[in-house]
């Protein structure tokens, strides 16, 4: 489109104490070469906002610039449909944490306009993608237990349509073996609902069900995934908007339990499992003989918490055995049940169960080390009592129950990408790009070129990043719930269902408006291949954390633009810089750093350019405005969507153009990262490698730049980080390329 821009400054919120509104509108006019420049006390309010809105009625104004507040906030107030709206954040990172009326403040906010006009220059509308096929609203659901059904009512009672797949023969899962539960509120056992979910599922309209069935392939993105299932001798088709995984879990394999814990050495050392289906049959006996079980030991955390086994807590243990053995009681109150465990987990209102069962009578021990003794018939258990400080022994046992783990299913298969790695031949001039774990567990089958299921994260669970986004998996459309995604009960299952099936709805009606999906919900802007300059490196393939690019026969990449966060990544792997959006290129960024004004050498006003990640780095710097945290003037924040977007060019022009310093200020990568965009942060480490080659060929100090990781929390400590960094470029002296 033909652009007209306008810049509006604000005037309020100190801003037109702290900086020369004149001056900055005359340098959006002069060399921004801006037609229409106002100013007001407060475009966000009624009368600022018509203003604008005038403009673009009557003066055809179809890009605007606001410099005023962060674009974190009042965003709703600046939302002007088939216009680029850019804000010039001057209050937040100019004005609250600069001294007022000083030249150097002035400079600052002088330069973030020369920035933002820069980048609207090369900006163009979004226009959403639509592809040929038509988009489809109904939701997949893969696995029929709780989590599962839970998911598929949850769709059809939001007026969608459900495909549920389940590979067994019936509907229940594992809850279809359970008779009773202990659930909130925790104030006694009830008897198990599970076929009253089931007749709810079954008699569903909007609920199409396919048992003793298996998803074989998807392909495709949301909105168009395309879905092969086969039942039995039938191959059924399926257009599908997204995908919840319930695929459930299954017990630790108890052939796999230390020799200690009596495992095999009894048929009364029967797991947690067992014992259910001794309960369900109408009475607990000892599996031996079916004679009546007088005295049970229940031994919690059996293999969980062991490196060597299962290195997480299965968070239900502690309350099935509770419930467990007051079943034993329930059944025979001069029984005598013990449980021995390490820590007793009952958080919350669980806490009420666990005084139900001392109650009851069920005796408690306290130890790290038990020992099951089996011998013939007779069976004991030895341990040391961690409360009182001595060995205690319970012998004459009639039955022994271990409290094995739960196993999602995602944890079975072959590491299919280590496997690509080991065989593949890396580019020795190349950084190694990190291997995800993908383990071929016969879910999902997915048709992409990065793997057929989901990425891990630790012990089999998927990727969710559950830390900011619940449910969400590293493929755009497919939902993780239940005991799939982490450890949980009944009702949290049932919950952890809800919101899945939630995010897949709200998924599909983005889509079908071309917009993203979280982090960046709403962006309309997807990626674009120049492919005439493409050399088939495979670099966007492999580096994008949610692969969204296959490839064709030829090894040409293939984007699925349904499946795009739109984080950038691969437009920063791209080493011939061919990927690009309408609102985001690698020019782009680098003609924003290019308006950056370089003092000469004598002026003695460094430059500092901050790669400012959107997504925890600048709320934290938004953050030390918001607390008028002082810092150092020369610096200059740049916001990237993603770390992962880096394009080393940039590095180059900014040294080039004689900018001192730069840091990359990003999210903590590692196993506990927290990258939005999972693995973006880890990427720009890694290319960041490859900038001393750069700094050597420049004959420039390695320390001009750095790579640092911050989360929001941590504002406080970005004035000392900043500060200290252009201490250290004052000892280094200045940048020799200035005023070339």
């Amino acid at each position: 489109m033909e652009k007209k821009l306008a810049f509006y400054a604000c005037t309020g919120c100190g801003l037109g104490e702290a900086l020369n509104i004149e001056q900055l509108s005359s340098v959006a006019a002069k060399e921004g070469k801006i037609p229409l420049c106002r100013s007001h006390s407060a475009f966000c309010s009624k009368e600022g906002v018509a203003i604008i809105k005038e403009d673009i009625e009557k003066e055809g104004v179809n890009s605007i610039l606001i410099g005023a507040c962060s674009p974190r906030v009042m965003y709703d107030r600046f939302n002007f449909d088939g216009c680029i709206v850019e804000r010039i954040n001057l209050r937040e990172q100019v004005a609250w944490t600069q001294p007022p009326g000083e030249e150097d403040t002035q400079m600052m906010a002088e330069d973030y306009i020369r920035m933002t006009v820069a980048k609207v220059n090369k900006m163009e509308l979004p226009e959403p993608y639509k592809p040929e096929d038509e988009y489809s609203k109904d939701i997949l659901v893969v696995g029929g237990g709780v989590a599962g059904m839970t998911a598929a009512l949850e769709v059809a009672n939001a007026g969608s349509s459900a495909v549920l797949v389940e590979k067994a023969a019936a509907l229940g899962g594992f809850q279809k073996s359970v008779k009773k539960n202990a659930l909130f509120p925790y104030t006694d056992i009830k008897a198990n609902d599970i076929d009253a979910l089931i007749k709810a599922v079954s008699s569903n309209d909007r609920i199409k069900v396919y048992t003793g069935a298996k998803v074989e392939k998807i392909a495709g993105g949301p909105g168009i995934f395309k879905v092969d299932i086969r039942q039995g001798d039938s191959a059924i088709e399926h257009k599908i908007g997204a995908v919840v995984m319930a695929a459930g879990w299954q017990p630790y394999d108890p052939e796999k339990l230390d020799a200690s814990l009596g495992y095999g050495a009894s048929p009364n050392v029967i797991t947690n499992v067992k014992f259910e289906e001794i309960a369900a049959s109408g009475k607990i006996t000892r599996p031996s003989d079916g004679g009546a079980a007088k005295k049970v030991a229940f031994i919690l955390c059996a293999g969980q918490r062991d490196p060597k086994h299962l290195a997480y807590c299965s968070s239900i243990c502690c309350v099935t055995s509770l419930k467990q053995a007051c079943e034993v009681k329930a059944q025979d109150p001069n029984a005598d049940v013990f449980v021995v465990y390490k820590e007793m987990r009952t958080p919350g209102q669980a806490e009420d169960f666990y005084r139900k069962a001392q109650k009851d009578g069920i005796i408690f021990v306290r130890s790290q080390d038990a020992e099951v003794h089996a011998g013939g018939m007779s069976l004991s258990v030895e341990a040391t009592d961690d409360l009182l400080g001595e060995k205690v022994l319970l012998d004459g046992l009639d039955m022994v129950v271990l409290a094995t783990g739960m196993v999602p299913m995602t944890a079975f298969g072959d590491d299919v990408k280590a496997k690509e790695v080991k065989e593949g031949e890396e580019k020795k001039d190349e950084p190694p790009t990190p291997a995800d774990a993908i383990l071929k567990s016969d879910i999902l089958n997915l048709e992409y070129r990065q793997g057929p299921e989901l990425p891990g994260l630790k012990y089999g669970f998927p990727d969710s990043h559950f830390i900011c986004f619940p449910y969400e998996t590293r493929r755009t459309g497919i939902y993780a719930a239940g005991c799939v995604r982490r450890t949980m009960g009944v009702d949290q299952a049932k919950e952890d269902a809800t919101g899945a099936a939630l995010k897949a709805i709200q998924c599909v009606e983005l889509t079908m408006h071309g917009a993203a999906v979280h982090p960046r919900s709403g962006d309309l802007s997807y990626p674009e291949f120049f492919m005439q300059r493409c050399t088939q490196c495979k670099r966007c393939t492999e580096e994008c954390p949610f692969g969204a690019i296959n490839e064709d026969e030829k090894g040409n990449p293939l984007p699925q633009p349904t499946r795009c966060r739109r984080c950038g990544t691969c437009m920063g792997a791209c080493p011939e810089r061919i990927i690009s959006f309408k609102n985001y290129s690698v020019g782009m960024i680098g003609d924003m750093i290019k308006a950056v004004e370089v003092p000469e050498e004598y002026d003695e006003k460094p430059r500092i350019l901050v790669l400012t990640c959107e997504n925890d780095a600048y709320p934290a710097v938004d953050m030390m405005g918001l607390r008028r945290m002082k810092y150092n003037a020369w610096v200059r924040f740049a916001p990237l969507r993603c770390l992962g977007s880096l394009n080393l060019v940039w590095i180059a022009d900014a040294l080039s153009k004689g900018i001192d310093g730069i840091i990359l200020l990003g999210c903590q990568h590692g196993d506990n990262y927290q990258c939005h965009f999972m693995k973006g942060s880890e990427l720009a480490n890694i290319r960041l490698s490859k900038v001393k080659e750069t700094l050597d060929r420049l004959a420039l100090e390695s320390d001009r730049v750095k790579f640092e990781t911050i989360s929001i929390t941590d504002y406080d400590k970005l004035p000392a980080l900043l500060d200290g960094f252009a201490e250290r470029l004052a000892e280094i002296g200045p940048n020799p390329y200035k005023g070339y």
